[in-house]
């Protein structure tokens, strides 16, 4: 899918051809819409493979007046049975005249923009807007973590009367997806403090303080997921000794319960025998064999309640 957008007076508007100060968005093009990008746009063609590769790292790169920046960027799969969060790279190519977006799929940063969410965003601002995707990734990945902590909190209470593995498993899985958010932020923030360091964009001085300040939010998201996993690495051994007791409580009440059921049983055992036996001939035989099993039985559930083992 290609969109061609460009704002005028404040309004993003959509194009149907490529004109000056204007942002192609790209999303899981075919490979004859890169050949064909690759060809009108004077792109290198590996500058648009190279952010369609799930495996590709944040980088940068720089070739024939054309600059390349991948990030990467949260997603969310709710459909993924084992791991709902995770990271995906999206490109952004820089020249002269446009900007140009790629990514496999759709994501929720560059969404924002096409919403109208982002202030103050502007096409013909190229400089300014990649820092602003920048910041609305940083953004996005706090918001992402608010959710696993909370969801965190959710398999939590679940946990203490849980006997089963597949709370641990979903611990498990957020965990998985912390570990993704954490490197790809510490992936984002190596590129972006070379952006800072280096003069590969021209910014003004208001650029550089938006670029601080990205790199301070996307710290604190690191912080954040380095919390959060430390959270769950110690949750998960504390719950799973949990789980281990909860099954041990419910073993040693089927045990008791299996211990008094089975004083009555010895009682009836013994008089079905085809012996001479105490109260056989009692025409209160049965009545007395009765007490004797619910006597023996309360005294057993009264010595199991008083050593607690009930």
């Amino acid at each position: 899918m290609i969109r061609i957008f460009r704002t005028k007076e404040g309004i993003l508007k959509e194009l149907q051809k490529p004109e000056e100060n204007c942002w192609i968005y790209v999303v899981n093009p075919s490979q004859s819409e890169l050949e064909k990008l690759s060809k009108e746009l004077s792109l290198p063609l590996h500058f648009l493979t190279y952010p369609l590769d799930i495996d590709e790292r944040p980088r940068i790169d720089y070739e024939d007046g054309c600059l390349l920046l991948v990030i990467r960027v949260p997603q969310y799969d709710e459909d993924n049975e084992e791991v709902q969060y995770t990271t995906l790279p999206m490109g952004i190519i820089l020249k002269e005249n446009f900007i140009l977006t790629i990514s496999s799929r759709e994501n929720e940063v560059l969404s924002a923009f096409l919403e109208g969410k982002v202030k103050g965003f502007s096409t013909a601002k190229r400089a300014r807007f990649i820092l602003q995707i920048f910041h609305q990734t940083a953004l996005s990945y706090l918001n992402h973590l608010k959710m696993i902590n909370r969801k965190t909190s959710m398999v939590e209470r679940e946990l203490h009367k849980s006997m089963r593995n597949e709370e641990l498993i979903k611990l498990l899985n957020l965990e998985k997806g912390l570990v993704f958010f954490t490197t790809s932020l510490r992936a984002n923030e190596i590129m972006m403090e070379r952006l800072q360091r280096g003069e590969i964009i021209k910014m003004y001085e208001e650029d550089k303080d938006l670029l601080e300040d990205v790199i301070i939010e996307n710290r604190q998201a690191i912080e954040m997921a380095n919390i959060y996993s430390n959270i769950l690495s110690g949750m998960m051994d504390a719950f799973a000794s949990v789980i281990s007791n909860n099954l041990n409580m419910v073993m040693k009440f089927l045990t008791s319960v299996t211990i008094i059921l089975m004083l009555p049983t010895l009682v009836a055992s013994v008089y079905g025998m085809n012996i001479k036996l105490p109260f056989q001939n009692s025409p209160h035989a049965f009545l007395i064999t009765m007490l004797i099993s619910v006597g023996l039985s309360v005294v057993g559930i009264l010595l199991f309640i008083r050593r607690k083992w009930f």
